[in-house]
């Protein structure tokens, strides 16, 4: 039965309310049914929909809405922009006769699970945007909000892909145009808001102008999920489709609503006015949000609130929101809540913006700028320096072995001056020959690299480095088996001019919650207080002062270069006297202290980790201790079990106890 809030129906004939907006919801329960195979919890789970309809229902806004019968999608529809072979991997994998051989199926695919509910999950999500997408185009509803899941714009033409089973979006987009033409919908904005970049959309209408595609997303210069260079700005279309794809490519996590309205004002509201769109559709993952655990962003309900509202402006208000991701219960609840509220049009706005846009903010903006204004003249010319300079200054300190998606802490500092020059440099746009010089316009290296080139100093590692797998990502750029995310690795790209391994007098134990690189469970920390009562096997590693500042700069902040060292010549010979030195600039990441070993072979030997008074937390309790998960302790056996330091048996064994032993 369909239900018509919003209206009055007697005898079939239906009243519209003349004052209130016909806005759809379309939900069913059986998408619920999709869910991680495993006990353990999974951020895309059943509850992310569950949420909403609830809080929908509850608040009496469902019953202002159109509540519109799900449905599933039709083959053909899904062959829009999927290949066969991809359609049948999805209809037939609920039915195949066991979990195991669905969970090998998954394990080929990127973030991808699979259960006996995901075919039939799958299909509704699909078929649900493609039915609420039809109506508005028809005029049946001014705009709509499906409440789907799986989500859909990570999904590519021939295999799923970071959650995502079918490409929602891309299905109804295509679906309209090209197979409801009666319509009149000729050109589609499809705004991608999630906080990962759309990499499946884009795809799909790479070529096409007939689709105005922009995402605005954490990149971080390709290292943030789904890595590589297709979120990049320069990313702008090929053949018919050049200059129909945008990208607002974030360089740090943290940034909020200021930072989002400041590239709809300046990019997506003046390029969508030339557009001049028939319809609107929103990938509306909600994992931009404050709180969301993946996403490190500061989104409020106000600001999804006010970026809706102004692509009201557009259309004449046809707009279909399609859920992507949003991994907080709570905050995924309040932000789609708000949304359909901006929908209905019945109540005002309430809020206010607190802050300026971070100064990486408006350095984005006038990239993306530049490379579209030969599409878009409309964006030709500069913003205004009092714009500009209404900022905030921003570093970001988030740990590699660390939480970084969930305890990322920003220093920042509001200004409405010329702000300080930069501080860290994006390590992709470093590039240079070999003497040194720049190229293209990018500056050469800091004349500090040169100086700590010629420097060797043992780098002494007791965690997951211990596996030459794992170490060689800080060096040569990469990920290891297990780790979730890729390291961006060092500028001098030179393997360790030696190895060698032994034990130190130093309590090894394993601490946090979860990990950004590893996922839940703790990691490895060494008690920087020797103690002869105890022994850490210990992998060293000849490398270069300057290599050493590299590994430093990614053990606890993301991807990004210095104007300066973290750890001097000064700092070397100081340490020899002091034993250990705290380095300031990444204090707030997991591994800032660095502890001296002693010598070997006269090189000084330095390792990386926690201070004395976190230690103190960690015995108070304020800082979790927790066994490392299963692939982090693996990558840990294997270095000792590859270094020759351990039987496999011994190496388990080992971990085990590090992990147990109360500090």
């Amino acid at each position: 039965m369909e239900l018509n809030g919003g209206m009055e129906s007697s005898n079939n004939n239906i009243t519209i309310n003349p004052k209130r907006r016909r806005v759809g919801l379309i939900y069913d329960e059986r998408m619920c049914k999709h869910h991680t195979p495993v006990e353990e919890g999974h951020p895309e789970q059943p509850d992310r929909i569950r949420f909403i309809w609830d809080a929908l229902s509850s608040s009496g806004i469902a019953n202002r809405c159109v509540i519109v019968n799900a449905k599933e999608a039709a083959d053909n529809h899904l062959a829009l922009v999927h290949t066969k072979n991809h359609i049948d991997l999805i209809k037939n994998i609920s039915s195949k006769n066991s979990e195991s051989r669905r969970k090998r199926i998954a394990a080929k695919f990127n973030s991808i699970y699979f259960n006996e509910g995901s075919s039939e999950a799958a299909y509704l999500a699909a078929g649900c945007v493609i039915e609420v997408a039809e109506r508005v185009a028809k005029g049946e509803l001014d705009s709509a909000f499906a409440i789907v899941r799986p989500p859909g714009h990570h999904a590519e033409e021939t295999e799923p892909m970071g959650f995502c089973l079918f490409n929602n979006v891309a299905i109804a987009a295509s679906f309209l145009l090209n197979e409801r033409s009666e319509f009149g919908i000729k050109k589609i904005l499809v705004v991608d808001w999630d906080v990962h970049h759309g990499n499946g959309t884009q795809k799909m209408f790479y070529n096409d102008s007939r689709v105005l595609f922009f995402s605005v997303h954490r990149h971080e210069f390709g290292g943030f999920y789904p890595c590589g260079d297709d979120g990049s700005h320069i990313m702008t279309g090929e053949g018919q489709g050049a200059g129909y794809n945008i990208n607002v490519p974030w360089e740090n996590g943290r940034c909020g609503d200021a930072d989002y309205l400041a590239v709809w004002d300046h990019i997506l509201i003046p390029v969508a006015k030339e557009f001049n769109p028939d319809l609107i559709i929103i990938s509306a993952g909600f994992d931009a949000a404050i709180g969301d655990p993946l996403g490190g962003c500061r989104v409020s309900p106000y600001g999804y609130s006010i970026m809706l509202n102004k692509l009201l402006e557009f259309a004449g208000g046809k707009i279909v929101m399609a859920l992507e991701g949003g991994y907080n219960l709570n905050a995924l609840r309040n932000s789609a809540k708000a949304c359909v509220e901006v929908l209905l049009q019945d109540k005002p706005i309430i809020g206010s913006l607190e802050a300026y846009p971070f100064e990486s903010t408006w350095r984005v903006i006038q990239e993306v700028r530049q490379v579209l204004s030969t599409y878009w003249p409309i964006l030709v010319p500069k913003i205004p320096d009092k714009v500009i300079s209404k900022r905030t200054s921003h570093i970001e300190i988030s740990s590699s072995d660390s939480d970084g998606e969930q305890e990322n802490i920003s220093l920042t500092v509001s200004e409405e001056v010329q702000t300080i020059e930069d501080v860290i440099q994006p390590f992709k746009n470093l590039k240079v020959n070999e003497a040194g010089q720049d190229q293209g316009g990018i500056a050469a290296p800091p004349s500090w690299r040169s100086e700590l080139s010629n420097i060797d100093i043992w780098y002494a590692t007791f965690g997951s480095n211990m596996n030459m797998s794992r170490f060689r990502c800080y060096i040569e750029g990469g990920q290891a088996e297990g780790m979730k995310r890729p390291c961006v690795g060092s500028m001098d790209k030179s393997k360790p001019k030696e190895i060698k391994w032994k034990t130190f007098p130093h309590r090894l134990f394993f601490g946090r919650e979860r990990t950004a690189t590893w996922g839940p469970g703790g990691v490895a920390f060494l008690h920087p207080k020797s103690d002869v009562k105890e022994r850490t096997y210990m992998c060293l590693y000849k490398i270069t002062l300057e290599q050493f500042n590299d590994v430093l700069l990614q053990e606890n902040v993301s991807s990004y270069n210095l104007n300066h060292p973290l750890f001097d010549l000064t700092a070397l010979q100081t340490i020899q006297n002091e034993q250990c030195i705290s380095v300031e600039f990444v204090q707030r990441g997991w591994y800032h202290n660095v502890v001296y070993l002693g010598k070997e072979n006269d090189i000084p030997i330095l390792t990386m980790t926690c201070t004395l008074s976190d230690v103190d937390s960690f015995i108070s309790g304020e800082f979790a201790i927790n066994p490392p998960c299963k692939e982090y302790a693996n990558t840990l056996i294997k270095g000792l079990v590859q270094g020759k330091q351990l039987s496999l048996e011994e190496a388990e064994a080992y971990i085990q106890e590090s992990s147990t032993k109360a500090l």
